[in-house]
């Protein structure tokens, strides 16, 4: 008898561990589903705040999970599979229990199903009610727990679990039902976030709100009556209502958000330097700017951080939903007329060459350029004007006697090198009506350029990438033939309401009121602001300075305690009434009206060269010309450093090290220039 039992003993035991390594070679033979689940695009503010998700390819809502409640995670666990850190896929008791209760209650009472095996399924979407289906999800869910830790099937589950319509994972129910991150949640939003995944269709807040609440209370009491949750707070919770309907997902910035999700790979974590809180001001500002306006007029914006080339705030268009304004279109890419905003670098580029000052007299009278006659926007003549009134006053004639004298190609390759991308009209050849908007330019890229002259003259790439703005090398023009710009522009009235001397800003109106411009600065800010309509069709009577320059000062406003006043003179800026100024800086000498050449014997500078790099000795650069008439005036980035030379070689007290302008001017007012890099 003790022989048999030994024996039947052994057979047991025997046969269990064959059964052991069975159920071991069967559970490794397991063809697992693809673990890599993917979700939507992400694009993030600054602070880490999301802008606006995508998607995924199907159509479905689903995120990666981010911070979640711990809270909601324990009850979650408590709820659905008390022994989750406890067993290896399947839960035994759980069986055990389930089982006994279908034997006495003739039909099933609870569930057997773990939250690996509920992840199983989810990840084959596979059937529940069969018991292939069941077998099925038990294997997978012994696989997985070999294969991934409890932290990484919780995950799953995290993204995965479905909530109604086409929202599945925690993070798209909680966006969707409570319009909030499910970083923190209370009780009733915890327990309808476990109870929806049971039936989600059945118990959708919006479809079925008595089922939904029903849902939700069982699993309060259960949580409370399992002392995870206490009875007071459980009734508390009880009280709250259950959503009404779905929110909609965040889309701020949504022709920004689409266009940086466009660039990237599908699942992407986008990281930006939005501002989420200026970006809904815009947004709200750009609606309120075209309510009640005729036609399909839209608005676009730009704001950014010139000090670091960060966008702060981007607004592609009024709406992006209404189709009859062309919504859908990016209008701070769109390349349109800039009207008179690229007058102020016209005037940059003379003042650094030393062809004009702000207080230098110049013509505003009828004039013709070969066949062209340009006339100031509102056909009359001011005479003899400063320059600082020609720019003030936006008056085109002396802008144009200006580019004729440092040539339109200038300008344009002024634009390239802060990183604009320029298109003309025609057969690209750069004519003199450029200065006055001749040309496509984007929002974009015309802010950008303002950058540039707000930070003296130094470009830098504007991005509202995180890490993607970057100066730019070079210099456009010194740092005083910039100031000498910004303080005439500071000083431009500004719109009924506005702060004087908040900004400096200029505004433009293209031919034919297709677009209303203003673009302005401060100490650390620069902004751009566009209205007009999509398809270009004219708006009558769109003015930059009347509709557009108001929005611009409320932009500005919106800023805050960040704002930042303009900076002060540099040290060699020549501030002088015109009667006090070198004589050639008195009075503007334009070219012949029909573009003749320059009078023969002009000074031309033999040394340095044009792009040289030059080393400077202690005492000075050593500058040479030929040609000209004395006495000589040599400027330094537009500031004078040499007056009345009558030598063609002279030393010249520079800086020792940076980019610097120099130009020469002669008793005629003729001049040549050389932009070089000093080293020391």
């Amino acid at each position: 008898m003790r022989a048999g039992a030994l024996a039947a003993l052994a057979l047991g035991l025997a046969l269990a561990a064959g059964g052991r390594d069975a159920l071991d070679g069967w559970v490794a033979a397991t063809t697992l589903p693809p673990l890599t689940v993917a979700t939507g695009t992400e694009v993030l503010a600054r602070d880490g705040t999301l802008l606006r998700a995508f998607p995924v390819a199907d159509g479905r809502w689903r995120l990666a999970p981010g911070p979640v409640d711990e809270s909601f995670l324990a009850d979650l666990v408590a709820y659905e599979d008390g022994r989750f850190y406890d067993h290896a896929g399947i839960d035994p008791v759980a069986v055990l229990r389930a089982g006994a209760q279908a034997l006495a209650a003739g039909h099933v009472v609870s569930g057997a199903s773990t939250l690996t095996m509920q992840v199983a399924r989810l990840l084959e979407e596979g059937p529940t009610g069969t018991v292939a289906g069941k077998i099925r999800q038990a294997r997978v869910a012994l696989a997985l727990e070999r294969k991934l830790s409890k932290a990484q099937i919780l995950d799953l589950y995290l993204r995965l679990a479905p909530y109604g319509g086409n929202l599945e994972g925690v993070r798209a129910a909680s966006l969707a039902w409570f319009g909030k991150e499910p970083r923190r949640l209370t009780p009733a939003e915890a327990a309808l976030l476990i109870a929806l995944p049971q039936s989600p269709e059945a118990r959708r807040p919006d479809r079925a709100p008595k089922a939904t609440q029903a849902a939700r209370d069982r699993v309060l009491t259960r949580l409370a009556a399992a002392g995870a949750l206490s009875e007071d707070s459980a009734r508390a919770a009880m009280r709250e209502p259950v959503p009404a309907r779905r929110r909609d997902f965040p889309a701020l910035a949504p022709h920004l958000t689409a266009r940086l999700a466009a660039a990237a790979a599908p699942g992407a974590r986008i990281e930006t330097t939005i501002d989420a809180g200026l970006q809904r001001a815009a947004e709200r500002l750009a609606r309120r700017a075209i309510a009640g306006m005729a036609g399909q007029v839209s608005a676009a914006m730009v704001l950014a951080d010139h000090r670091s080339g960060e966008i702060l705030a981007e607004v592609g268009g009024a709406d992006w939903t209404d189709t009859a304004r062309a919504g859908f279109v990016d209008l701070t890419q769109a390349p349109r007329s800039p009207g008179s905003t690229l007058k102020p670098f016209v005037y940059a580029l003379a003042f650094d060459d030393g062809l004009a000052h702000p207080e230098t007299l110049i013509e505003d009278r009828p004039v013709a350029f070969g066949s062209w006659h340009p006339q100031n926007f509102d056909h009359a003549f001011r005479g003899t004007v400063s320059v600082r009134q020609a720019l003030t006053l936006s008056l085109n004639i002396p802008v144009v006697h200006l580019t004729e004298a440092l040539g339109p190609e200038r300008l344009l390759a002024a634009l390239r090198r802060t990183g604009a991308r320029v298109e003309l009209p025609g057969s690209g050849a750069p004519g003199l009506a450029v200065s006055l908007g001749g040309l496509g330019i984007s929002l974009e890229d015309l802010v950008q350029a303002y950058a540039a002259l707000a930070r003296m003259g130094r470009p830098v790439t504007l991005s509202a990438l995180a890490g993607g703005a970057h100066p730019r090398e070079g210099q456009l023009f010194g740092a005083v033939a910039a100031w000498q710009v910004a303080d005439i522009l500071s000083r431009i009235a500004p719109p009924p309401g506005g702060t004087p001397n908040r900004i400096a800003y200029k505004t433009g109106t293209s031919y034919g009121h297709r677009d209303a411009l203003a673009v302005g600065f401060d100490g650390r800010h620069v902004a751009g602001v566009w209205l007009g309509r999509a398809d270009g069709t004219p708006v009558p009577g769109a003015f930059g300075g009347e509709i557009a320059a108001p929005v611009l000062f409320e932009l500005f406003d919106r800023i805050g305690a960040e704002r930042a006043p303009l900076p002060p003179p540099p040290p060699a800026t020549l501030i002088l009434p015109n009667a006090r100024l070198p004589q050639p800086l008195q009075r503007f000498r334009p070219r012949d009206a029909a573009f003749a050449e320059a009078p023969a014997g002009g000074p031309e500078l033999t040394f340095p060269p044009d792009g040289a790099q030059v080393e400077v000795p202690e005492g000075g650069l050593t500058v040479k010309l030929r040609g000209g008439v004395p006495p000589f005036t040599w400027l330094a980035n537009g500031a004078p450093v040499m007056v009345g030379a009558r030598a063609r070689e002279s030393l010249l007290p520079l800086p020792a090290a940076g980019f610097v302008t120099l130009t020469v001017l002669d008793a005629e007012g003729r001049s040549a220039s050389a932009q070089v890099r000093l080293t020391p």
